[in-house]
């Protein structure tokens, strides 16, 4: 192990040496890493060369498939924030963010949860809350994803949050005061899972406690 390390430290050292003795690049040979036969030095750094270009083509594909990715979720949320703009009350509002976030995100269970503003009380929106459901939703820095649970939240889904499995809960404020709650469930385990990104959900919250503060007054 010691005179592969001094020939290992020497070639270091030396730099130029395979430009004094360049044909004995041809000669000498090692085991090739993809089969059994012995390969030159020069052919081995050209399969070393082929295994790094197609390491960075796939992470070029990566990056290009989450740019694309991103594209999509910049459009969606665009046309959220476009829509909930235009709603002129806040029944239109809760609609735009309906449609929007059941259809053009694709989230199959959407509720909302609204307190210490003026609304329609018999609507479900206004429907009152635990304590420990107002305090869960002020407590929240960042949406919360994860497994379908929280204060009273799965049933406000009705007879299909039995069937929810991940969740997303969105905080609306007002300033430092929370006055909502959106929550967004899936019947997928992984739609809305803990190391998720947030970005969006931070934006479509705020958008919408925004629009819903405009027109609730």
């Amino acid at each position: 192990m010691t005179a592969a390390k001094d020939v290992a430290q020497y070639l270091k050292d030396h730099p130029d040496f395979f430009n004094q003795y360049a044909d004995l690049l041809a000669q000498i040979t090692i085991p090739d890493p993809h089969g059994g036969r012995a390969v030159s030095i020069t052919e081995r750094q050209m399969g070393g060369l082929r295994d790094q270009v197609k390491r960075l083509e796939n992470k070029l594909a990566e990056l290009i498939r989450f740019g694309e990715e991103n594209d999509v979720l910049s459009g969606k949320a665009h046309r959220l924030d476009a829509a909930l703009a235009g709603a002129p009350d806040a029944s239109a509002v809760l609609r735009v963010l309906y449609a929007h976030l059941g259809g053009d995100f694709a989230v199959p269970h959407v509720a909302v949860r609204l307190w210490d503003v003026i609304g329609d009380p018999d609507a479900p929106e206004f429907t009152p809350m635990s304590v420990a459901a107002h305090e869960f939703a002020a407590s929240l820095q960042r949406p919360y994803c994860g497994a379908g649970s929280g204060p009273d939240v799965l049933s406000w889904f009705g007879e299909r949050g039995a069937h929810v499995r991940s969740l997303a809960l969105v905080a609306l404020r007002r300033g430092p005061d929370t006055f909502g709650l959106l929550a967004l469930g899936s019947e997928d385990p992984q739609r809305f899972y803990p190391e998720m990104g947030t970005l969006y959900l931070e934006r479509i919250g705020e958008v919408a406690s925004a629009a819903l503060m405009r027109t609730l007054g």
